[in-house]
């Protein structure tokens, strides 16, 4: 997952000196979002222990080995970790693509392969075209399990800037497709917001939620809902090469949320 570490100027992705590219570039976009949504048509999942936040910005030109790791205490006292490594790239100035391998240890199990994840982030508008920058994320996992099918995530992504405050807010539906019982897609967001004062540590939080079946919410005691601060920093490296990194404590605010989880993101960009 690439974060763009933007100043209160922004500037616009190179590549787009025309208005006629412009046009003809989002319709390439706008094209490519449909074609992936045809090809997703449903089992009820959680967000994982190391879910993370996605986000519309893509780096041109830039390349990742992306780490996620997360460990959540539940209410029955059990606890259960998730794991992820992947490595991603910039194939446009408006496509990021990734895939990784996801481990997993669920409450009074070994930890092991869980699935592959091929994920997909498409940047609809300018940067700093709009109030909001605005993006597509796409991900497509294979678990292991094949009962589990496919499953599909997909939805837009929101970003936009108030001074020193970056705030993100996304809503993704999520379902199973070919998977051994069928069951209804799910209603997912994610909200962040964060204090950009200096690259090598800012601070915010972070926000993950499931309203349940996406055409009828779950009443407000079974939704989930955990939410916490959050850290954030980045390490250059060189002209082209950082560490970036993202932390945060999150709390379960109902009975269908973990007590707390702790999760951790971190990329290798050159």
């Amino acid at each position: 997952m690439i974060v763009c570490n933007r100043t209160s100027g922004r500037k616009p992705m190179s590549g787009r000196a025309t208005c006629h590219w412009a046009i003809s570039n989002g319709s390439i976009r706008f094209g490519m979002v449909a074609g992936l949504l045809s090809a997703s048509a449903a089992a009820p999942v959680y967000a994982e222990p190391n879910d993370y936040m996605r986000t519309p910005i893509v780096e041109y030109g830039e390349r990742e080995i992306d780490f996620k790791s997360g460990q959540q205490y539940n209410r029955d006292g059990r606890s259960e970790s998730a794991n992820s490594i992947g490595f991603g790239f910039t194939p446009t100035s408006w496509w990021f693509t990734e895939l990784y391998a996801k481990y997993a240890k669920p409450p009074g199990e070994s930890n092991g392969f869980d699935a592959w994840e091929w994920e997909n982030r498409v940047q609809l508008t300018e940067t700093g075209q709009y109030p909001v920058d605005t993006g597509f994320l796409l991900e497509i996992e294979r678990p292991k399990n094949r009962d589990e099918g496919y499953q599909f995530t997909y939805g837009p992504m929101f970003q936009s800037e108030w001074g020193k405050i970056q705030g993100n807010f996304n809503v993704f539906l999520q379902k199973n497709i070919k998977a051994a019982e069928s069951l209804e897609a799910e209603l997912h967001y994610q909200v962040q917001l964060k204090y950009r004062d200096s690259q090598k540590l800012e601070w915010g939080a972070q926000a993950f939620g499931n309203l349940g079946r996406w055409d009828h919410w779950n009443a407000a005691s079974e939704r989930e809902l955990k939410i916490g601060p959050a850290l954030f920093g980045k390490v250059r490296m060189g002209i082209k090469k950082a560490v970036t990194w993202n932390t945060a404590i999150l709390v379960g605010t109902t009975n269908a949320t973990p007590n707390y989880t702790l999760r951790l993101q971190a990329e290798y960009e050159f």
